[in-house]
């Protein structure tokens, strides 16, 4: 039997690094109340998230104080008083680092870890301490997030880093001991919602490498993530549309997965984006415009046509009345994880208990999110009972996941190759909004997915075209900027890819990742 994790140290507020006790502190926009939000919706810094990062030179009360006293004076200069009050972590290298245009994309890669590993053992403002090092996406991302991590694992593993994937999966792990799941990122104002739950995947790719004794290890951890995103089942009876929190029971009585938040309020590193959008809203509840757009984040594809009722309004958004099949696809995959686990520690009984959930699971995925009419996986809308209808890369999942038939399989691989596969590679969704997760933007981990995914069912040929494409559009603009980025336009390869809140980001965490992944199965 697995030793059961103690609850009380789960619950606990305090986290013990570096040999001390450290109290983590609110989210910056509960901290600082009044003084935050004048600061985003002033625009004081262009990217919202500039200011949740900064860290206080002094007490939180006393710089409420002083902002309170000092606001009324005519001269008073809101700028000026948080440099005065506030300082940035200086620790994205990225910022300062130069590109040797003589190497090659492979030793591009290798030098660029160095450059994103960050070392974090104490809290500072929001940043949340963590006992090992990491590796972070880069740009406006200094922290680890949680799906990135996954493909950023990929390629550490692809260059013989084991001991840094090995931190990162502690980290996780060391997260949901904390927190009772892994948040988005290791900030404050991350801590009400997580991401695509890439856990289980990571505890695989580990114990490919050291053997499967680290499934036993990493047990109770992913059990308590499972527990997170099956909360609420006692409650569905009386719950409206049988949802709570991120559980909802399907029309026939099987339980499935949605993305959500815990709270109802603007996202603090995206606030004035959304009051505005609230605002423009007229007739929408602000809290559920707001639950709907962190639940948005929650997914990993903020934003999408995928989560909109108008596909060109992001006030139309809905996420979280739609079961999305990727979702459930890395749930069905914690739950085989958990059963594995629970053979190699000698338990069957529990390990039969959650067969039994994946078996559920591979039906409703099957019921609820393959169209007939289609020919494509596609999302649930549980409110409304049909499916949304929006045909989107997230299709792939099931492939991934070993879960789809040979005759989906062949739909799916069909419908990529006629509709999805450009210059670039994969195309998001088959719309150009501009939301960054539609038309015409690409995305490093959607391509690992449907390359794996393609591969699990014998589509070799297809697969290598999507790969070989992939890496044609980061090596050209490795070759003519000396950089990877974000995202790329794979429609047209000449132009840079867009939308979204904020900037296209230089590094790239999960770029490098899944390129280091690819070029490793050419050698």
């Amino acid at each position: 039997m697995i030793e059961k994790i103690n609850t009380d140290k789960i619950k606990s507020s305090l986290v013990s690094t570096a040999g001390q006790l450290m109290r983590t502190t609110k989210s910056p926009d509960e901290m600082l109340g009044e003084l935050f939000a004048d600061v985003q919706n002033n625009r004081i810094y262009n990217d919202g998230k500039t200011f949740a990062d900064l860290i206080p030179r002094r007490r939180i009360k006393q710089i409420q104080q002083e902002y309170l006293l000092q606001k009324e004076d005519p001269d008073f200069d809101l700028r000026d008083f948080i440099s005065r009050h506030f300082y940035a972590l200086h620790s994205n290298k990225t910022s300062t680092y130069k590109t040797d245009m003589s190497m090659s994309p492979r030793e591009h890669i290798i030098e660029l870890w160095d450059e994103l590993e960050h070392k974090n053992r104490r809290d500072r403002g929001s940043l949340i301490a963590l006992p090992y090092p990491y590796i972070v996406p880069g740009g406006r991302f200094s922290e680890q997030f949680y799906w990135d991590s996954y493909f950023i694992m990929v390629g550490l593993a692809a260059d013989g880093k084991w001991d840094m994937v090995e931190n990162m999966v502690k980290n996780c792990a060391y997260m949901i001991r904390k927190f009772g799941f892994v948040p988005t990122a290791n900030r404050t104002y991350f801590t009400s919602r997580s991401q695509p739950p890439f856990f289980s995947r990571m505890v695989r790719l580990l114990a490919g490498h050291k053997g499967q004794s680290v499934l036993v290890e990493y047990l109770p951890h992913l059990v308590l993530e499972h527990r997170f995103w099956m909360t609420g089942r006692s409650k569905l009876t009386k719950a409206e549309h049988k949802a709570f929190a991120r559980v909802a029971e399907m029309p026939d009585g099987s339980l499935m997965n949605r993305y959500y938040d815990n709270k109802t309020t603007p996202r603090p590193e995206s606030l004035q984006q959304d009051t505005e959008t609230a605002l423009n809203a007229k007739r929408r509840q602000s809290d559920r415009l707001y639950l709907h757009l962190r639940a948005g984040a929650e997914s990993g594809w903020d934003f999408s046509s995928r989560w909109l009722i108008d596909p060109e309004d992001l006030r139309t958004i809905h996420t979280a009345d739609i079961i999305p099949v990727d979702l459930n696809c890395l749930l069905y995959e914690l739950e085989t994880t958990i059963v594995k686990a629970y053979h190699i520690s000698k338990n069957p009984v529990l390990a039969r208990t959650f067969q039994a959930m994946a078996d559920r699971r591979v039906r409703a995925i099957n019921k609820y999110c393959w169209s007939e009419k289609q020919q494509f996986f596609v999302d649930y809308n549980f409110h409304k009972r049909k499916s949304t209808g929006r045909i989107t890369l997230a299709a792939v999942f099931p492939l991934y996941s070993k879960l789809a038939s040979s005759s989906q399989a062949s739909a799916v691989a069909d419908r990529l190759k006629r509709d999805f596969l450009k210059d670039g590679g994969l195309v998001t969704t088959l719309i150009e909004t501009g939301q960054q997760w539609d038309s015409p933007n690409g995305w490093a981990p959607l391509q690992w997915v449907a390359v794996e995914g393609l591969r699990n069912y014998g589509y070799y040929q297809l697969a290598d075209e999507i790969k070989e494409q992939w890496m044609a559009i980061n090596d050209k603009l490795l070759s003519s900027k000396g950089k990877l980025v974000e995202k790329y336009n794979v429609v047209d390869i000449n132009k840079a890819g867009g939308g979204g809140e904020y900037p296209l980001q230089d590094g790239f965490g999960w770029t490098n990742g899944v390129l280091a992944g690819f070029l490793n199965e050419d050698f």
